[in-house]
């Protein structure tokens, strides 16, 4: 059957005119009620208060105007049900075929800065999400929007099946309905528990929208899907699908490249990074970066805080990488990066910053456990007071140690970084024993042909013992950052002392796992 009667009733009034108008020229009556029913008259169009059509005025500054049975019995009769109709024709209760409602905007209410309970409390919707739970319950006759994107569905749907739209769009409309109410309802839930607790919130809803399903999980063999908005902080410009490994890439390298400021390269396998350099010149920051480890890069993910530009495009295009990811790219580069389609280039948003605040989320036996993101490094303020050995370190030493510190940040534990002022040197990452990490990134670096004499040491965390520091002593350092709080700390520290190594306490580490 055809719609003959459409209630409107909308925050977001978007696209609102255009789908009304095509609305009126189906013959569907419009109900309304009040600033929509304004911005519908406005146009010309032809409209019925709400409080005109129920008899019943708008109450209590308009937060009862929609509650009433002549509307929730118009969404909610069965038009199959002779029961339903008896009724409804003995109690002057027509039908509404169409419902068109998006909610008061508190999500967006309670994101601005300062804002007040009783601001948000303004903001929660109550006939908006009632009317949309009786519309979306009797889908299979009844019609309902909540998102502007469906207006022009609906419009062509109506003009290809004399004037109703077909189950199916139907149901689509209702599984959106039932999301949207409960996002809202998660939201309100989400603000007022944080309300009323000091500590971590004691109730947490997570509701999400399936960005995408990725090519695999972690082996092809594990299938995956992606929920959220990942597009809004990063795109996708050419390549294959993603999968999970790739995404959990692109936010660790999107994640390190965030620390530095000036122009940095990063080169990243499996989250970890194997390679940083720092230039004026992309290339020679790229090339400060492989010289680290050459073979690691193979297959993995290039990230730049500046547009890629023609000239790294022609160098990194020699080697088989799965990633690259850069604020921008540069036309030339896109050119010659485009000829490898199943290369994955990725555009960091500048809305990244923004989600670097959010929490991290993690699966647990029976839940999940909710974290503050390590999104500073910690500890670089005033180095110069943070000295324990007897030798402060010099300038430079000073300016390779901030390096050092904001690359091991992102290692994963336990994790040993040799750098330069612009350039790591030698990277161990994940052991079982801090000792093994230096041994390790000792041993990259020699496989790299590169000297450790005179490069600063970085440590995530503590070192437990001495050995680990003499492994890196013997490698040739001259200085190291790290956060202190062994218990054999006097043990460390004399140990410096006799090498002449300078070290500074930070007091704050930076394990990731």
């Amino acid at each position: 059957m055809a719609i003959k009667r459409a209630l409107l009733s909308v925050s977001d009034k978007s696209g609102l005119i255009e789908f009304a108008t095509g609305l009126s020229k189906h013959g569907v009556e419009l109900l309304s009620t009040g600033g929509t029913s304004k911005a519908l008259r406005e146009a010309g169009l032809t409209v019925l208060d709400v409080s005109d059509y129920t008899g019943a005025p708008e109450l209590f500054e308009g937060r009862v105007k929609t509650l009433h049975p002549k509307v929730h019995g118009g969404l909610l009769q069965k038009r199959d049900d002779s029961t339903h109709q008896t009724q409804a024709k003995d109690n002057d209760i027509p039908t509404i075929d169409l419902v068109v409602v998006n909610l008061y905007p508190f999500e967006e209410t309670v994101a601005k800065e300062g804002v007040t309970v009783e601001e948000a409390i303004e903001k929660i919707d109550i006939g908006g999400p009632s009317m949309l739970r009786s519309a979306a319950k009797n889908y299979k006759h009844v019609t309902v929007v909540t998102d502007p994107q469906d207006y022009d569905d609906v419009l062509r749907e109506m003009a290809d099946n004399n004037g109703d739209t077909t189950l199916p769009t139907r149901t689509r409309l209702m599984t959106k309905v039932f999301f949207r109410t409960a996002s809202y309802d998660s939201a309100i839930n989400t603000f007022f528990s944080a309300q009323q607790s000091e500590g971590a919130p004691t109730t947490k809803s997570i509701i999400l929208p399936i960005e995408q399903e990725l090519r695999y999980g972690d082996n092809p063999h594990q299938t995956c899907a992606l929920y959220g908005n990942f597009s809004d902080y990063v795109t996708q410009l050419q390549g294959k699908a993603l999968s999970y490994t790739n995404v959990l890439d692109i936010e660790a390298a999107a994640d390190l490249i965030a620390d530095f400021k000036k122009p940095t390269v990063a080169i990243l396998k499996h989250t970890n990074p194997c390679g940083v350099g720092q230039d004026d010149d992309l290339r020679l920051a790229w090339q400060k970066a492989f010289e680290t480890d050459q073979q690691a890069p193979f297959g993995g993910v290039i990230v730049t805080n500046r547009p890629l530009t023609e000239d790294l495009a022609r160098i990194i295009s020699a080697i088989f990488t799965d990633v690259i990811i850069a604020p921008d790219f540069e036309p030339e580069a896109r050119a010659i990066l485009q000829k490898k389609k199943n290369l994955r280039l990725i555009k960091l948003n500048e809305s990244f910053e923004k989600q670097r605040k959010s929490p991290i989320i993690r699966s647990a036996p029976g839940g999940v456990m909710l974290m503050d993101r390590d999104h500073t490094p910690l500890g670089l303020e005033d180095l110069e007071s943070k000295v324990v050995t007897k030798r402060p370190p010099t300038a430079e030493e000073l300016t390779a140690m901030a390096f050092a510190w904001k690359v091991v940040k992102n290692v994963k534990s336990n994790a040993i970084v040799f750098a330069a002022a612009d350039r790591t040197l030698g990277i161990g990452a994940g052991q079982m024993s801090r000792v093994d990490s230096s041994r390790i990134a000792v041993w990259k670096s020699q496989e790299a042909a590169l000297d450790l004499k005179g490069s600063v040491i970085a440590s995530d965390a503590m070192f437990p013992f001495a050995d680990g520091l003499e492994a890196a002593i013997k490698a040739g350092a001259t200085a190291c950052i790290q956060p202190g709080g062994s218990i054999r700390d006097e043990e460390v520290i004399a140990a410096a002392d006799e090498a002449g190594l300078a070290m500074v306490f930070t007091g704050h580490r930076h394990f990731r796992h």
